[in-house]
């Protein structure tokens, strides 16, 4: 979900790598160690929790996480909890991180102190306020001062305990120090609505403080002859913050990347899609945006256009991070992860369950572990993964067997002599670059929820190892191993049956033909977890009060249930699913609440942080963008009191008020956001931008005459030096004008930005960051 600015869309994301703790302060008792997590917050919204290591004051936690962010923050923050005998958690120290800071840290291995928390140190939100000094004359003649301060509202105020029942308390601070003055509580809300005013009188104007709450900023006299409304961020209190040495709480282990794309409406992006999509050698019939972007990744991949580029040797091919082998990791995100879904999750569930000691290592064996056994138990795992991926062929989306068909005919028309090269062609994408990863790393490819524990991450490991080594139908496989346990290990898969296998199903995945994907019967699980629910009204006297349940969603049904494990309460079939949307907060005074409109009624559930909300919504509406009676309009609010409180109908079926964000064609079959996967492309080209102009004047040099080719591409062959000189000449140029267009829209951001607006209020200590990068950029010229 996009953060909406004028005319753009931001989208941000987020990798993290959670390393490990240390130094962490012994426990006050006669055992000393912790039992420690660590949680990611969105500024004070808990997003992610690691697995809890025991008895360590030093430890690691090895796991990942990576998110869209779904809304405006200002702290990246992690914490460290202990959690003592009574299952009582106590924070350590936290981590935050600004957002304007995140670049500084962008893909680093970082360690960071922890720094310790407090009441007053959790300070969050901002308030509107509207303050007027005027000269007032008594009746005795004598010429005063009058402040009028109104609180018009807050925002952002944080949740504590799930409860926020916030007033403001507005005082006068300096020689004209008066008593606070309270607004009215506002019940359940952190984005308060006050509209209350307050007099003070004010003995002199040359400094003054006005206090809400806390003390949030000095007003010179002259700065209060205009009146305006006004946004301040809230401040901690002054002195608020206990001295604690650096070093005192230990030290916490990341390595964050942060990323921010910005996105233009699609004429924007019109010329470099166009050019992209021409090709003298491939006809592109395409009925939807979203099949016409795929094709568009894949006519970068594809051979027969002149940008492509293979190495001499075929044994290399796609084993780098060059621009197509990132394309073809972008196809793969957007067209495959249903495809890995289906395939590899019920066995990776099983294998992070099972906890079966695989590890074949000698030096590495417990003592109360077998060899033998333990080869036993990685030969089944590795045979039944082998099984079903080589059994999965008639399920690979249809976009990837186009790319596979088309790598494997040039890969075939350029290495004539090898006559294994189409097979090597596809499995150095297939195996190499999507099943391999997802075993290794389950949770990354949205397999597993977290990070598995070491014994289970070490299993995928030799799993991972040797599915990537069948697949590559190398000549002398046990060459490939450095370790001479898996060359003896893999004796076990030295029959012609599973090179046989893996030619079949390479064929198969690369056949130009189409076919239609068989339904599949076995349900697979989707996502699952604890959610609040409000009661659907289904009986017709029943209370519609909320309750904690838990929360299934497989490719068959949606269904919730008391406890994980019990019997399903309510079962939505994926097929009467019409809509799934966001609710607006103001319907029940709760953040993070979705809609899932049915044909009679519309289920109504509020997840645990943002993020989780964003991860439902998204994987739902996949699941059911494809249903023939899916709404066009929705009703952002909840029908309440007789009417509805979005646009005061009062029939409960009236037709919805607003259009379905996720409103799909029933023929599109992925979820894609167009322009901003070609923002990304525009990215890679951007960042690259000279090598495209090196390449282009190899191309010219080769082009005019028969001259060397420059060293950096001298492993490559060019087919076609003039039409590829052409292209890439294009390639800049959209490039150029689309970096042009992004730096003119920062450069009218910036002249439009005031101090005190919504976006920056006073007190942002962001802004003076944000001044110095758009006063840099303003006098960048491209």
């Amino acid at each position: 979900m996009a953060v909406e600015e004028e005319g753009l869309r931001v989208f941000q994301s987020v990798k993290i790598k959670i390393g490990e703790a240390k130094n962490i302060p012994p426990y006050p008792g006669p055992n000393k160690m912790r039992d420690c997590y660590c949680t990611v917050n969105l500024d004070q919204e808990e997003v992610f929790r690691t697995k809890i290591i025991e008895k360590s004051l030093c430890p690691f936690y090895g796991e990942d996480f990576s998110c869209e962010i779904p809304r405006n923050f200002h702290h990246l923050s992690f914490y460290i909890f202990d959690r003592d005998v009574f299952r009582r958690d106590s924070s350590i120290g936290k981590v935050a991180v600004k957002k304007e800071d995140l670049q500084k840290y962008h893909g680093k291995d970082t360690w960071f102190q922890l720094q310790p928390v407090s009441a007053d140190s959790e300070v969050q939100g901002k308030v509107h306020l509207e303050l007027r000094l005027s000269e007032v004359i008594t009746d005795s003649g004598v010429v005063c001062h009058k402040l009028a301060t109104r609180v018009s509202e807050c925002q952002g105020l944080p949740i504590v305990n799930g409860q926020c029942d916030p007033y403001a308390a507005v005082c006068l601070l300096g020689p004209s120090r008066s008593d606070a003055k309270k607004t009215k509580v506002k019940r359940k809300t952190n984005n308060p609505q006050f509209d209350e005013v307050f007099y003070f009188e004010v003995r002199t104007s040359t400094e003054t403080k006005t206090s809400v709450q806390v003390i949030l900023q000095k007003f010179p006299s002259q700065y209060l002859k205009q009146k305006s409304l006004k946004g301040y961020f809230l401040q901690p209190r002054e002195n608020g913050n206990k001295s604690v040495k650096a070093d005192e709480l230990g030290s916490l282990r990341l390595n964050i990347v942060y990323t921010e794309d910005h996105v233009f409406p699609s004429e924007r992006y019109s010329p470099l899609t166009d050019l992209l999509l021409q090709s003298a050698h491939v006809e592109v019939s395409v009925a939807t945006f979203e099949s016409k972007f795929l094709h568009m990744c894949s006519l970068i991949i594809l051979i027969p256009s002149p940008l492509s580029f293979f190495p001499r040797d075929p044994n290399t091919i796609f084993r780098g991070n060059s621009l197509t082998s990132k394309c073809i990791d972008e196809t793969m995100k957007l067209a495959g992860m249903h495809y890995l879904q289906v395939t590899l999750k019920p066995i990776i569930d099983e294998i992070c369950t099972e906890h079966k000691p695989c590890e074949i290592d000698p030096v590495k064996l417990k003592e109360s572990e077998n060899l033998e056994t333990n080869r036993e138990n990685l030969r089944q795992y590795v045979d039944r993964i082998f099984n079903v991926i080589t059994t999965s062929g008639v399920r690979c989306p249809t976009v990837m067997c186009d790319i596979f068909f088309s790598l494997r005919e040039s890969a075939a028309t350029r290495f004539q002599v090898d006559q294994d090269v189409r097979y090597t062609a596809v499995s150095s994408f297939i195996f190499l670059r999507f099943f391999a990863p997802a075993i290794l790393s389950p949770n990354l490819f949205q397999l597993r929820p977290h990070h598995p524990d070491p014994c289970t991450s070490r299993t995928l490991t030799l799993i991972s190892k040797t599915i990537q080594t069948l697949g590559s139908l190398a000549k002398s496989k046990s060459a490939n191993f450095k370790e001479s346990y898996m060359a003896a290990f893999y004796d076990y898969f030295n029959e012609q049956k599973y090179a046989d296998s893996v030619k079949n199903f390479l064929d198969l995945i690369s056949s130009s033909g189409r076919w239609d994907q068989k339904s599949i019967e076995t349900p697979i699980m989707l996502k699952e977890g604890f959610m609040i629910k409000r009661a659907q009204g289904r009986n017709r006297f029943g209370m519609k009060n909320f309750k904690k349940r838990w929360f299934r969603l497989t490719n068959h049904e949606f269904t919730y249930h008391k406890t994980k494990g019990e019997g399903a309460l309510c079962r939505i079939p994926i097929e009467n699913i019409l809509a799934v949307e966001r609710l607006e907060e103001e319907s029940f005074k709760m953040k993070n609440m979705f809609q899932v409109i049915q044909p009679e009624r519309a289920l109504y559930i509020q997840a645990n942080n943002c993020v989780e909300a964003r991860d439902w919504i998204d994987i739902l509406t996949k699941v059911s963008q494809c249903n023939r009676k899916r709404l066009s309009t929705y009703h952002p609010s909840a029908y309440l009191n007789g009417h509805w409180l979005c646009c005061k109908q009062s029939i409960d079926s009236a037709p919805g008020c607003t259009p379905c964000t996720g409103g799909l064609p029933a023929n599109i079959q992925l979820d894609i956001d167009g322009d901003r996967e070609t923002e990304r492309i525009f990215s890679l080209f951007s960042t690259y931008m000279s090598k495209l102009v090196k390449m282009q004047e190899a191309c010219g040099s080769k082009s005019v005459y028969d001259g060397p080719e420059q060293e950096e591409y001298s492993t490559f062959v060019i087919d076609d030096p003039q039409e590829t000189y052409k292209i890439l000449k294009q390639i800049v140029s959209a490039v150029q004008t689309l970096e042009q267009q992004h730096a003119q829209y920062k450069r009218d951001k910036f002249r439009k930005t005031k101090y005190g607006s919504q976006e920056h209020p006073i007190g942002d200590k962001s802004f003076q960051c944000y001044i110095r990068q758009q006063s840099e950029s303003s006098t960048y010229s491209i």
